[in-house]
């Protein structure tokens, strides 16, 4: 029994997901779980009667904050003087530390892992009968098959397509935490799909830890599941993330050439440039056949936006091996990238590797990487000004008038005169900055 639960069914929800855009997806899904199961959203945390915490492990700064997070709720309900909420560690920090989270922050009430939050509800029920909630299992059966249907969408949607990893990159938690690569059925997403449209979607970003690992039975890929959502009518633009350098097939390179709804943009990490880390950390490519990769995408499609992913610091680093990174970085001149320090994951082979690296040395070396980086980013947005291109209307701008909504390459650009969101507006680029760029509107088009 758990002495601190609430004892009482919540009526009201809020989920706060961290990192990457699988749980993004993951936070929307279980959303729609707790309205579908009678709950309705709460404006923030601190009003909410349960609060999902939708966890990332890739780094340690992430799954601390999610403890930091719960401390936090804890000491608002005692200053408020209000009961403390149902509190539920959902994502990755669950799947990998499973029961010691309940050990090491009694405040949690549920813990469930990525491959079992359609549980949610019972597990809910569960807690509200004094009982501390667990499911960290894998089961071999889809989730998706008990989420609900999709509700109301903005005119951008993620849709996962795969899940999980069979890579085994030395320094990553991913394959314990989602588990094997897995794709969903054909027939599955292109349901999904068409439910997203139908509920206002305009954009789809497909979604997998591995997204170009995607396959059926029947031989189809990635590009063959982008050809069909294509067709649907109302559906105006197609994008994929992340993907795996050694599953960037022949047909989804055809794919941006030969696919106009499929956006000019790519994110596929190298996270080195040094063949000796690439190797150390089971990468399974070095860095000539990247840029081979990257040239043949380039020549399908010239116009395309280059995205990545860099470590720096990994264990035995040296200088060189850093400099060779910076090398790769030159070479394929990127829109835009993250980057981040080596942070060693409990369970990694990396973790108990020697020679690992300071972290002055690694700060130093972050610091001029992306230096570099937004040097590219904003050369990159530099050169967009003077385009004309269709931007897809996603928000509300900080100014009266204004709206914000992304080019073709991923970039936010600004515009006036209030068109309506989820419109696809045709302008003009005139002036960019680091971050983002402003157009002028120069016509609209409606949904098919």
């Amino acid at each position: 029994m758990n002495p601190d639960a609430p004892n009482t069914r919540p009526k009201s929800y809020h989920v706060k997901s961290f990192g990457c855009q699988m749980n993004a997806y993951d936070g929307t899904r279980m959303a729609e779980l707790l309205e579908a199961d009678g709950l309705t959203a709460a404006a923030s945390a601190e009003e909410a009667d349960l609060v999902v915490l939708n966890t990332c492990h890739i780094r340690e700064k992430a799954a601390e904050k999610v403890y930091s997070d719960i401390g936090r709720l804890t000491k608002n309900a005692r200053k408020n003087d209000r009961a403390k909420p149902m509190i539920a560690v959902a994502g990755c920090v669950a799947q990998a530390e499973g029961a010691e989270i309940g050990v090491r922050a009694p405040a949690v009430d549920i813990v469930v892992g990525p491959q079992a939050y359609h549980n949610l509800p019972d597990l809910v029920a569960k807690a509200a009968s004094g009982i501390r909630a667990l499911d960290t299992d894998m089961p071999a059966a889809s989730k998706f098959d008990a989420l609900p249907k999709r509700r109301k969408q903005g005119p951008a949607a993620f849709l996962t397509v795969q899940e999980g990893c069979d890579k085994f990159c030395t320094y990553c938690v991913v394959p314990y935490t989602r588990g094997a690569e897995i794709s969903r059925p054909w027939g599955q997403i292109v349901d999904e799909a068409k439910a997203l449209v139908d509920a206002g979607a305009r954009e789809i970003t497909l979604l997998g830890q591995n997204v170009n690992a995607w396959s059926d039975d029947s031989g189809r890929g990635l590009h063959d599941l982008i050809e069909a959502l294509a067709t649907i009518p109302a559906l105006a633009r197609i994008r994929y993330t992340t993907s795996h350098p050694n599953d960037m097939a022949d047909g989804l390179i055809a794919a941006h050439r030969d696919i106009p709804k499929l956006m000019p943009f790519l994110h596929l990490p190298v996270q080195a440039g040094s063949d000796r880390i690439l190797k150390a950390m089971n990468r399974s490519h070095d860095a000539a056949g990247y840029l081979k990769l990257i040239e043949r995408v380039r020549v399908a499609r010239p116009d395309i936006a280059i995205s990545g992913d860099f470590i720096v610091g990994f264990p035995g680093e040296t200088d060189a091996d850093f400099e060779a990174t910076l090398d790769i970085v030159r070479a394929v001149d990127h829109a835009q990238a993250f980057s981040f320090k080596y942070s060693p994951r409990p369970g990694t082979p990396a973790a108990t590797m020697g020679d690992q690296v300071a972290i002055e040395v690694m700060d130093e070396r972050l610091q001029r990487l992306q230096a570099l980086l937004n040097e590219q980013q904003s050369r990159f947005n530099a050169a967009t000004v003077g385009k004309r291109c269709e931007v897809l209307i996603e928000r509300d701008g900080k100014l009266p008038g204004q709206r914000i909504g992304k080019s073709p390459w991923l970039q936010s650009v600004i515009v006036e005169n209030g068109p309506a969101i989820g419109e696809l507006v045709t302008v003009d680029i005139v002036s960019a900055g680091p971050n983002s760029l402003v157009g002028t509107i120069v016509a609209a088009r409606a949904a098919a």
